[in-house]
Parts: C-alpha cells; structure tokens; sequence
C-alpha cells in the first residue's frame, strides 16, 4: 500500500451525496479546509428520486478527475471514495465509468456472505476497499471473528484501508437513535465497538470512528473523539465541514504521548518510568508505533497556561 493510502490519512472522512455540484472544486481547490478523505455516496445520502442526477454528476466529475490526475497528479488531492448503493450499482460503476481517479469504494452492508461477491467484481481493478460494518451480524462477536478470520485469509487483505463502523445503521437495527445528551459509547455501541477493537484490530484491522450526527455540539463531538481514540480508533466520518478541524485537532498526539513513544522505541530497558507511568517496550511498542504515526499525519500538542491543547508542530505540512 502506498503512504498516500494509509488509514492515518483518513482524518475527519466527510460525505457528500453525489447530487452535489461542488464535488470537484472540495477535491481539486480546496474548498474545503482541511479536507483529507472524502466519500461521494450514492446510497443512503440520494433518495431514489435523485438517483439519475447523481449518476449524471458522478460521470462528470469522474472526467474532470481524471483530466486533472493525468495534468498533475492527485498528491495534493484528499483521498477519494466512492460508496455505492449496492454491489449491482458498483459493478456498474465499474464496468461503464473510468474510475481511475477514485482511491476505493466504500462497500454499504458488508458480511462475510457478500465478501466473495464483491471480490468478484472488485478484484481486477486498482481500487482499495473500506468495507462497512453495519448489519445485525455485527453485534454476534461470533459472525465477527468468523469474519475477521476470512479476511485475514481472503486476497483483498492487502486492499482493505479500514473497516467502517456504521453507527446509526447498527442504531437503526435496534430500534434506537442517539440521545443528544449521550455519546454512542453510551449506548449499545459502546459494547459494540469494544468487541470490534477487539475482534479486529488485534489482527491487525484498522476500524474507523461512527458518525456524530450531532453538527452543532461541539463539546460532544470532543467527548466521543477522545473515547474514538482511546478505542484505537484511525479516523472519524463527518456529515459536515465544521466537524473536520475538531476531529484533525483531536487526532494530533499529547507531547507527553510523542514523548513516551519516542522512549518505548528507542530504550534498551525492559521497564522503566516515565511521567509517572510504567513504560514496557515489550508490551508497549505497538501504541508507541501508533503514537508516531499519527503524530506523522496530525502533529504533536502542548498543553498551555490555562490547559488547552495547542499546536506545537505539524509535522505533515
């Protein structure tokens, strides 16, 4: 995988329905600041109605995309993903549209039943995957590790950037939506995305952060980013530009983390203390690891006078 396809540079991944004019200058002028992953959905974001228009500019931009990569390149660019409908809609997509300028597909309602239909179609192509997890099959820890097992096995391994947790999917299938008072670690989310930090990232998957549909408490979204970071969590979706610098800003790594990292990788003790905690490189190489490259992307924090975190350097840009 290329480093401009490592999960860490998924930051905040901002939706866009495809029925949207503006998609082309979000990628190609940044319109939008900060941007650094962006899906263009067909699914839940266009009603039916809406389906013509958003095929209709998803062909437009793709020959406007396309254009410009052969001209200049896509370093510059934010990652882009496309999320189809359904698999009918992404071999269609495939088979009569030049994606060459899309990075991958979000895949809607990904089971370990679905696995080998998408592989069918996706396999000859040069797109990398960010499969959802979104379905009631995701909160049976059994169908997960059975899923997880598969994949570790199945030849997309290698094209799989991050497994997508989608929250109010999972939500929806219970009945429930999130309180405005609570995080989804509140909720029977909270179990849910334990077990899959568990099932999956110890082999070695990369899950992504649910939506925090709430767009104008900011003091929420801070709380949930904290608790998504603590999860291990590489990234967060956003439904709107105003939650991108509050997810990059949160991503950035405490000086006191870079600084633990940077000792676990480089000491030849077994165990020693740091800032008041045990540091065992044994166990903790893989955090430090983590720590480094998310400062890589986002860039180390300092607290201030009064305690709030500020930018110390951005060793990105």
């Amino acid at each position: 995988m290329n480093a401009r396809l490592s999960p860490w540079r998924l930051g905040a991944t901002l939706y866009m329905p495809a029925v949207r004019n503006d998609i082309a200058e979000a990628i190609l002028r940044d319109k939008i600041t900060g941007l650094r992953s962006l899906v263009i959905c067909l699914e839940d974001a266009v009603s039916d109605a809406e389906l013509p228009q958003a095929l209709h500019n998803l062909q437009q931009l793709l020959q406007q995309l396309n254009a410009a990569q052969c001209a200049e390149g896509n370093a510059a660019w934010p990652l882009v993903f496309i999320r189809p409908r359904h698999l009918a809609m992404a071999e269609w997509l495939i088979e009569n549209l030049d994606l060459t300028a899309i990075d991958g597909l979000v895949l809607p309602k990904f089971t370990l039943s679905t696995l080998p239909n998408w592989w069918q179609i996706i396999a000859e192509t040069h797109l990398h995957l960010m499969p959802t997890l979104e379905t009631e099959e995701v909160f049976d820890v059994v169908a997960m590790r059975e899923l997880a097992q598969a994949l570790q096995q199945h030849p997309c391994r290698s094209r799989i950037l991050a497994l997508r947790i989608g929250g109010n999917d999972l939500m929806n299938t219970l009945s429930l939506r999130r309180p405005r008072h609570l995080t989804l670690y509140d909720t029977p989310m909270g179990y849910t995305i334990k077990m899959l930090v568990a099932v999956f990232a110890s082999r070695d998957f990369v899950l992504s952060a649910p939506v925090c549909e709430l767009i104008d408490d900011q003091m929420m979204l801070e709380n949930e980013l904290r608790l998504d970071i603590a999860h291990g969590l590489v990234g967060k979706t956003a439904i709107h530009p105003s939650q991108i610098a509050a997810i990059q800003s949160q991503l950035m790594v405490s000086a006191a983390d870079h600084a633990d990292a940077l000792r676990i990788l480089n000491s030849s003790q077994a165990v020693f203390k740091s800032q008041g905690a045990m540091c065992e490189p044994a166990t903790h190489r893989r955090w430090a690891e983590a720590i480094l490259a998310r400062a890589q992307e986002y860039g180390i924090a300092a607290e201030n006078s009064s305690g709030n975190a500020t930018l110390l350097r951005n060793l990105f840009t």
